[in-house]
């Protein structure tokens, strides 16, 4: 078998082109794909810290890493949640709100240029797709 006769080499072609695309956008702003993502998962409540690793699909200590550059770097701030002070929330700074901007308009023109060329029927079809290859993995732990 062909590696591009796997399932496995699309999806790691596709996730590959998306995420040099993004890196390469996120470089003109002293970021990586990886900080973008990051912000855009931090909501304006705050989120506790220990809710972010699984929500962006990362392993806790990259995570931990990331969050300590990004509060050096005065992009987001540490703080006690108002109800459990066990808890730590993140928040975005002023400067992590401007760069969460600047990420939204890049996610966003991405996706509008993916649906002026893609019909929405087959998004809707590759996304009921890649979410049955999910629950296949999620179910059969197959290894």
């Amino acid at each position: 078998m062909k590696p591009e006769d796997t399932i496995d080499f699309h999806i790691r072609w596709a996730w590959y082109n998306i995420s040099r695309m993004y890196n390469m956008q996120a470089s003109k702003f002293g970021g990586s794909m990886a900080i973008a993502i990051t912000i855009l998962n931090i909501e304006k409540d705050g989120t506790p810290s220990t809710k972010l690793a699984p929500k962006m699909g990362m392993e806790p200590r990259s995570l931990t890493r990331m969050i300590k550059t990004l509060e050096d770097n005065g992009v987001i701030e540490k703080r006690a949640d108002k109800d459990d002070k066990r808890m730590v929330r993140l928040f975005l700074t002023k400067e992590g709100k401007k760069l969460r901007k600047q990420a939204t308009n890049i996610v966003m023109q991405f996706n509008q240029k993916i649906r002026e060329e893609i019909p929405d029927k087959e998004l809707e079809k590759c996304f009921n797709t890649l979410n049955k290859v999910n629950q296949i993995i999620d179910k059969n732990n197959i290894f």
